[in-house]
């Protein structure tokens, strides 16, 4: 369910977003981040993930987020919960604050190792996809501290 722009800013800076952040690994323990096109974190590398919409179950978005991110529908059976995070951003899709609001989230993080040979391509939230090794991650200015967090 997508939102007309003027309610869904009523929202961001009204009430935090509820979303699901995946933590990816592939076959040699990587960890996949995609440069975000998009506020907030525009430029930062990121796990992928995605809001949680309104009536929709948990299950049906796990299934949405993982295609739309990943290209191709997992379901949560398949990954393990990391735990329940909040991300606090000084900007949102609508620009910097304060002329425009901030966002908060509260995401529910998931962890899922990807079938070896699956195929990835960016989305339109994503400049392009790389696979990082935890200690890349960490060392890295390049990725954002919210997706660090779920590393600790």
């Amino acid at each position: 369910m997508f939102l007309e722009p003027t309610t869904f800013r009523t929202v961001v800076a009204s009430t935090p977003l509820v979303s699901i952040d995946l933590l990816v690994r592939n076959q040699q323990g990587e960890v996949l981040l995609g440069q975000r096109l998009n506020r907030p974190a525009r430029g930062f590398w990121f796990v992928p993930g995605g809001r949680i919409y309104k009536q929709e179950t948990l299950d049906s978005a796990f299934r949405r987020i993982t295609e739309t991110e990943l290209g191709q529908a997992y379901t949560r059976d398949q990954a393990s919960l990391l735990g329940v995070y909040e991300h606090f951003y000084e900007d949102s899709v609508f620009g910097d604050y304060p002329s425009h609001p901030d966002t908060h989230y509260v995401t529910i993080g998931y962890e899922f190792s990807l079938p070896a040979g699956c195929a990835l391509a960016p989305d339109n939230q994503h400049g392009s996809f790389r696979w990082w090794s935890i200690e890349e991650m960490v060392q890295s200015a390049e990725v954002h501290q919210n997706t660090k967090a779920y590393l600790l």
